[in-house]
């Protein structure tokens, strides 16, 4: 890895051609399972048995799985469950009497169909199943659908068609890539439509989401994964490269970053990536992405190194310095915070209970990850009897003429028994 003393600037730009992408989306709306069977077998080469996958494969998907792997998924299904429920503890409803007689409050309220995309590229990714399905399920979502591109055999990957039914998904189409976003966004005659998308995926699938935004809700533009590890002279260079080496494996595209303030480290993590990298059974993708976008980067001082990972503000954020909770208080920009060198962000990954689903790209300057709070509404509520309005409907009254809306005026005049013909007074 190249040691240099800034970071380099984030690299946002996507090969994506957008009018492509917008010429799938109208043929997939405008034509339905028709398009739907057309780009499923060009770009997945396998057409499914059918556009919804029964249950019963599901579970039997559950039951083939070896029993150590169920164990696994049922462990991570805990904690993220877990997780996800505390969420929605603290998101509650309330009501408050400003003045005698007037109400306002809020009630929170599930999205009611709710799309989770579950990529299907290089590697199966039951974990992310968990990640979106279940904090969709823990705010009691009443539909909750998997999309995710189909395999050789028509179905999706055995292992996430295990996840669903270990998360309890209500229905999983076996279609992905920009035709899977339209359908979840459009409905087709076999597929209902959803308000709600979330999940990963690549520059296509993220466009797509871009475009349909608006139509449908979605949880983020995502783009590929990032982690950035702040370390001190006390790190251990081992467990820095280790982490850096599993998010570079990512793809070619990933970003693996660190910042110090102490030269000595920086050459000794830089030395064991490449050592580590020796060892992996296949280092190409890892190789790529550490040549392309990995970077050690000294700075001269704590100050420096939290200025620049808040500007950063990556996705992941390992915390490997001395009395980390002094750090804390000033790291307000990321998606994710690792603290110490056991909590590992490979851990995030699979299985501590916060999702993995996270801000890229510097995104994390304005918002945080996925949770049970992206499948939640928070509705406000007003209530006023007939003497309370009388306060509110006079500032009102004033209010609206400030502004020059009279009809919004005689609208609260009615409630102060004004007729609704009468012309305003000289001095209102």
């Amino acid at each position: 890895m190249r040691i240099t003393d800034c970071l380099p600037p984030a690299d946002v730009a996507s090969s994506v051609d957008p009018e492509r992408v917008r010429t799938i989306l109208a043929d997939v709306r405008a034509r339905g399972d028709v398009a739907l069977t057309e780009w499923t077998r060009r770009f997945d080469r396998a057409l499914p048995p059918a556009w919804s996958v029964p249950p019963e494969v599901c579970a039997q998907a559950w039951h083939d799985l070896a029993p150590a792997d169920r164990a696994a998924l049922e462990h991570a299904a805990a904690n993220v469950r877990a997780f996800a429920e505390a969420q929605v503890r603290a998101l509650v409803g309330f009501t408050l009497e400003l003045d005698r007689g007037v109400a306002v409050g809020q009630r929170v309220v599930p999205v009611q169909r709710v799309a989770c995309y579950v990529p299907g590229g290089r590697h199966p990714l039951p974990s992310t199943v968990l990640m979106t399905a279940l904090p969709a399920r823990a705010a009691g979502v009443p539909d909750v659908a998997v999309f995710t591109p189909p395999g050789a055999d028509g179905w999706p990957h055995p292992a996430i068609l295990a996840a669903c039914h270990l998360c309890g998904v209500h229905r999983v189409h076996p279609v992905g890539g920009v035709h899977g976003i339209a359908a979840a966004a459009f409905g087709t005659d076999s597929i209902a439509p959803v308000d709600l998308i979330a999940g990963p995926g690549n520059a296509w699938v993220t466009e797509a989401k871009r475009q349909v935004f608006g139509l449908v809700g979605i949880d983020m533009l995502a783009g590929p994964s990032e982690v950035l590890v702040l370390c001190d002279a006390t790190a251990d260079p081992v467990a820095v490269a280790a982490d850096l080496l599993a998010q570079a494996e990512h793809d070619p595209d990933a970003h693996a970053l660190v910042l110090t303030d102490d030269a000595a480290m920086a050459r000794r993590i830089a030395a064991e990536v490449d050592r580590q990298q020796a060892l992996l059974p296949h280092p190409a993708v890892a190789a790529e992405s550490l040549a392309r976008h990995g970077c050690i980067a000294v700075l001269p001082s704590r100050a420096a190194l939290l200025a620049a990972a808040n500007e950063r503000a990556p996705e992941h954020l390992e915390l490997m310095v001395a009395d980390p909770d002094s750090w804390i208080p000033h790291l307000h920009s990321h998606g994710a915070l690792f603290v110490g060198r056991n909590a590992a962000e490979v851990l995030g990954d699979y299985c501590a209970g916060p999702s993995h689903v996270l801000p890229t790209g510097g995104s994390g300057r304005w918002q945080g990850g996925l949770g049970a709070h992206t499948f939640l509404k928070v509705l406000s509520v007003q209530r006023a009897g007939s003497g309370a309005a009388h306060g509110l409907a006079v500032t009102a009254v004033r209010l609206a003429r400030l502004e020059g809306l009279e009809a919004h005026a005689r609208a609260a005049e009615v409630r102060l028994g004004v007729p609704s013909s009468a012309a305003p007074s000289e001095n209102a």
